[in-house]
């Protein structure tokens, strides 16, 4: 995926102070362990949905990115907020919303912008993230059991070889992580500077269709 601007200290991901271990295992951020529990989804599953659909090689190490872009299946990483929706205002006037995804978590404009009151909103890491939250929880509710099925549902809730592909891809991301049991504890910290604390989402209503605004 093309990378677009270089890492500047605006910026703050969701790490711990210690986030790789000696093994070069990663440890779940505790912004993502706090959003999951929110919504009753595994933190393991959201960050590793995280480091599957942003991911940026870092400083600390590989590492969601909130200002990426996904247009007609090519990656964009741009350097601020502010650029990212520059981007996207742009490629809006030439490419249909069901083709756009945005955020730390790609959550799609076009079948899901519904969970944004604005496309400026829809690149709030926080929001992003909880938006994809509800998401990956409704995957689970429509058929229970496996939480690898959620995220190929996430993906592509058609299932098919794009699930099943994108199963396979989240089950390598998995085992990068540590093992919750082994965790130490661990003070939250801000995704971004800008970013609002996260905040609890009551509706979880999973509905696929055109989002209600598309204006900063």
């Amino acid at each position: 995926m093309a990378n677009r601007g270089v890492l500047t200290g605006a910026v703050l991901l969701l790490l711990t102070s210690a986030n790789v271990w000696a093994s070069g295992m990663q440890i779940v951020p505790e912004g993502y362990t706090k959003v999951a529990r929110e919504h009753d989804v595994p933190p393991e599953a959201l960050y590793s949905l995280a480091l599957q659909e942003s991911s940026r090689k870092l400083s600390s190490g590989v590492r969601p990115w909130p200002w990426t872009l996904n247009v007609a299946g090519k990656g964009y990483r741009y350097k601020t907020r502010l650029e990212a929706w520059q981007a996207l205002q742009t490629f809006m006037k030439t490419y249909s919303l069901k083709r756009i995804d945005v955020g730390l978590m790609q959550v799609n404009l076009g079948w899901n912008g519904a969970y944004f009151s604005s496309t400026w909103e829809a690149l709030d890491p926080y929001t992003n993230l909880n938006a994809a939250a509800v998401i990956l929880r409704e995957c689970w509710n429509r058929k229970p059991g496996s939480w690898l099925d959620a995220a190929g549902c996430y993906h592509h809730p058609a299932g098919g070889q794009a699930a099943a592909r994108y199963r396979s891809f989240i089950r390598t991301k998995l085992a990068t992580l540590q093992p919750p049991s082994s965790l130490p504890a661990a003070a939250p910290v801000q995704l971004a500077d800008n970013a609002p604390a996260p905040a609890a989402t009551s509706n979880t209503e999973f509905v696929w269709i055109e989002p209600r605004s598309t204006r900063p």
